[in-house]
């Protein structure tokens, strides 16, 4: 019989269950369910730079830029679904006025990832 070949994550195992624990829902994660993000989370990224660099190549550039990065997440749904808002707008785009009424309101329970960023810096303010 063969052996089974062990698949390890390129990501710090320590790290990504920090990230993990810092939702207050999750108490406990097991091992199995750690490496399953870890490396889920590193095939995503490849597939995102993959994604980019086509864009890239398209455009005759050398260098993958923000709106490489934005152009790739449009192009495939399921990203934009997610990650598009989450985005940092490119510099030559005015920023938009507040959202109006008619817009739709994200689903209840859900946050941008803007808020997973930004709960160190506001822990650290609220002490001071």
């Amino acid at each position: 019989m063969a052996e089974e070949e062990t698949i390890r994550p390129q990501f710090p195992i320590t790290r990504v269950k920090k990230i993990m624990k810092l939702d207050k829902d999750i108490n406990k994660i097991n091992s199995d369910a750690l490496h399953a993000v870890a490396y889920s989370t590193e095939l995503f990224l490849h597939f995102l730079a993959e994604k980019s660099s086509v864009v890239t190549a398209e455009k005759k550039r050398k260098t993958v830029n923000l709106d490489h990065l934005r152009v790739a997440v449009k192009r495939h749904q399921p990203t934009s679904d997610f990650l598009l808002d989450s985005l940092p707008l490119p510099s030559a785009q005015p920023v938009r006025a507040a959202k109006t009424a008619s817009e739709k309101a994200p689903p209840v329970g859900t946050r941008r990832i803007d808020d997973f960023f930004n709960k160190g810096k506001a822990k650290k303010t609220d002490s001071t």
